[in-house]
């Protein structure tokens, strides 16, 4: 029988992310607690997936294993042609640099930088040469061209949201993580991110993994992972014309 959650793709350079018996183990050695039981996955470059279950299931720590935050402690995993399986912390984050962007439900912008400096700092940092230039576009592109040299503070939660998400898109990144990306909104603005995440991931053809508890938001996905207990429960994707009718 073949594994739900392994898609029929042949080669490997197909794929943004291939995962076999991916564990994470947390706590002590006495009193050790399995948070990933042994997860098989695998996503072709341009999906647009979510991850779906309730809080404890597993699926935050899965999109921090994924995306190189933290380090699984067994299994083989492969993203975006990188062997993450037996790199360090600082071998992920140079993996991570660049090929991966990531958006999280408390925004995580640095206080004391500018909007236009949040989304530059990471492409400088990266060696960029033209970081800066950038950013500027980026924000203009998720509609805070007038915004650019506010402060986080002088910020609604909506705009913070704009700014991580330009910061996550402005790399080009072949590969997009969002964990809960409207936890912390209305209902209104989180349907004006999720609505501009996903047409920020279209322009740049990026990879999207959308983590959430929100089944109205998996539903615009064209692929629903559903997590429990730490293993992947079942896997289902749209009929690619009901996918075309919801664009």
């Amino acid at each position: 029988m073949t594994n739900p959650t392994t898609s029929p793709i042949d080669s490997a350079n197909d794929l943004a992310i291939s995962a076999r018996n991916l564990t994470l183990t947390l706590g002590s050695d006495a009193a050790p607690v399995d948070i990933l039981r042994g997860i098989d996955l695998d996503i072709a470059y341009g999906d647009v997936v979510a991850l779906l279950g309730p809080s404890g299931s597993g699926k935050s720590s899965l999109m921090a294993v994924l995306s190189g935050l933290e380090r699984a402690t067994g299994g083989s995993l492969m993203v975006t042609g990188q062997d993450f399986s037996n790199l360090d912390e600082d071998g992920l984050a140079a993996a991570r640099r660049g090929r991966i962007g990531i958006v999280l439900q408390a925004f995580h912008l640095l206080p004391t930088m500018t909007a236009a400096e949040n989304v530059a700092t990471p492409m400088e940092l990266a060696g960029s040469p033209d970081g800066s230039v950038r950013a500027v576009a980026e924000l203009e592109a998720v509609g805070l061209g007038h915004r650019i040299a506010h402060y986080p503070t002088e910020l609604s939660g909506g705009e913070q949201q704009r700014v991580a998400i330009a910061r996550a898109t402005a790399p080009r990144p072949g590969l997009i993580f969002a964990d809960e990306p409207t936890g912390n909104l209305d209902v209104h603005t989180g349907e004006e991110i999720v609505e501009l995440l996903f047409a920020r991931r279209a322009e740049t053809g990026a990879t999207l993994l959308i983590i959430t508890h929100d089944p109205a938001l998996a539903s615009l996905c064209d692929r629903v992972l559903t997590m429990a207990d730490g293993v992947i429960i079942s896997d289902e994707r749209k009929a690619a014309a009901s996918i075309e009718a919801a664009e």
